[in-house]
């Protein structure tokens, strides 16, 4: 059998993906607030998202209402999200520890200009929905109508003002 290829998921996927998560361990995270990692994280927290922030360079200082972890081995059982602000060529390995120690993970994404084939096999072979080169907080406000606000035009047609 050939290896599956990855093909990025449609917007029920996504909508189902950000309905269903609560806990994401976001890997590379800055506490620098000019940071694309930084506001990413504070806007999921602020949406509702236990954000864990994960980076052995800060870890130990307090992020988001959390405790910086060096690891994902630090990270609490109940992660059901992988947020990975890596370059490419770091993701695999990050996303096998994060296979083998976050029981309940169901997500990994990967974000805008971070791809990996070797990534998403893993993740294919365990069951666990794959997204890269996409920003969940984009795509939250594109599919929840914040982006609307903003002058965007998301293609989703709502009544929604």
């Amino acid at each position: 059998m050939s290896d599956p290829v990855y093909r990025p998921p449609d917007d029920a996927t996504l909508r189902r993906i950000l309905q269903r998560t609560r806990c994401v361990a976001m890997v590379g995270v800055s506490p620098n607030p000019i940071r694309p990692s930084h506001f990413v994280g504070r806007y999921l927290g602020l949406k509702g998202f236990r954000v864990i922030p994960v980076n052995p360079g800060h870890a130990g200082e307090r992020l988001f209402g959390e405790t910086v972890r060096a690891g994902l081995a630090d990270c609490p059982p109940e992660t059901d999200m992988l947020d990975v602000f890596r370059r490419s060529e770091h993701v695999p390995p990050i996303v096998a520890e994060a296979i083998e120690r976050l029981p309940k993970l169901r997500t990994v994404w990967l974000q805008i200009g971070v791809e990996s084939d070797a990534a998403f096999r893993m993740a294919a072979a365990r069951g666990i929905d794959f997204v890269q080169n996409r920003c969940p907080k984009i795509e939250y406000q594109r599919l929840f109508g914040e982006l609307r606000m903003g002058g965007f035009n998301t293609g989703i047609i709502s009544s929604k003002l």
